[in-house]
């Protein structure tokens, strides 16, 4: 009996590995080194100077925000980068803050509180794009802005996320070289901190068209997991996203979840960030990030506190996952 139960269980184990359920939350079992070069120490230098103290927290429409976006620029001119925009790289755009929701935005102190104007402000999304076989493109976002200066500290969002718009240009320095099957546009967008305004302008002005975007990946804090993890959220709502990600090779545990809205025991990511845009106009998305840590909208997400090791492979666990779904899609 014994023997025959140790077989059952042999068996059914096997099977487990060959076949997994649906909603295993492990993606790549078998750790192997992810055989990708990038240039790891320009990305380091990348999100160092976006969470260094002179550009002062990144807030939406300060200083420190416009001299991200012109970093940015820069740096997809030097990769010799085609531009989405007639205009060059920067993806200007207006908002207008009404009511109590300026009033909060922009507070107006003393007798005239309660009667303020309507403010409109500008942003700037930053994009770049390398010319596939095909016109429909995958999206590849991070988000520029932060938090700023609040009580007099400055709020450098290292992880959050200058993380992301660091990889996003790792991501295009990878592939610039390379003719893709779909058109990849780089996209670092803004004031996502202030509702996703950035994203949800690039969705409805899509330069090359709104119905051409095949996929969002979007990345929103990369670079720090205690527990070697990285999240791809997203294949609840769209789970033939599933396979591509299965054929990646990375010491780091990639998860999914924090998508399932029946899922109590995780917080549901799905409109945590600027994928909502896509996802809200039916557009697939995979958003990689980690969880919540201690220093997460806190003046102590500094460069200083990233895992270097972690981030360099998660960019390049990352590049996989381009690289897949460029070969997978339609």
């Amino acid at each position: 009996m014994r023997i025959l139960t140790l077989l059952f269980a042999i068996l059914f184990i096997t099977s487990c590995k060959t076949n997994p359920p649906k909603n295993t939350p492990e993606l790549n079992p078998v750790k192997k080194k992810a055989n990708i070069n990038i240039d790891e120490d320009r990305l380091i230098r990348n999100i160092q100077i976006l969470a260094s103290d002179s550009l002062e927290g990144r807030g939406f429409t300060k200083p420190g925000n416009i001299k991200a976006q012109q970093l940015i620029a820069s740096e997809f001119k030097r990769l010799n980068l085609a531009t989405v925009l007639d205009e060059g790289y920067i993806q200007n755009f207006k908002h207008t803050y009404k009511g109590k929701r300026r009033q909060r935005m922009f507070p107006v102190k003393g007798k005239n509180a309660s009667n303020v104007a309507d403010t409109t402000i500008v942003g700037g999304n930053v994009l770049a794009m390398i010319k596939g076989k095909s016109n429909k493109a995958i999206v590849i976002t991070g988000h520029h802005d932060h938090l700023g200066i609040r009580n007099g500290k400055i709020y450098n969002g290292a992880d959050d996320d200058a993380s992301g718009t660091a990889a996003v240009i790792a991501i295009a320095d990878y592939f610039k070289d390379k003719t893709p099957n779909h058109t990849l546009v780089f996209a670092t967008v803004d004031a996502e901190e202030s509702g996703m305004l950035g994203s949800s302008y690039l969705v409805n002005n899509f330069p090359l068209g709104k119905e051409n975007i095949v996929l969002n990946i979007n990345m929103d804090m990369v670079s720090r997991n205690d527990k070697n993890e990285l999240y791809a959220c997203g294949l609840y709502h769209y789970p033939q996203l599933r396979e591509p990600l299965t054929k990646i090779n990375s010491t780091i545990n990639l998860l999914s979840g924090h998508d399932d809205p029946n899922n109590k025991s995780q917080d549901n990511w799905t409109y945590s960030s600027d994928h909502r845009s896509f996802h809200k106009e039916k557009i697939p998305f995979i958003y990689f990030g980690v969880e919540d840590h201690k220093d997460y909208h806190k003046h102590t997400d500094t460069f200083e506190n990233i895992n270097q090791e972690f981030y360099i492979k998660a960019v390049q666990l990352i590049i996989q996952a381009v690289e897949n779904y460029d070969n997978h899609l339609q």
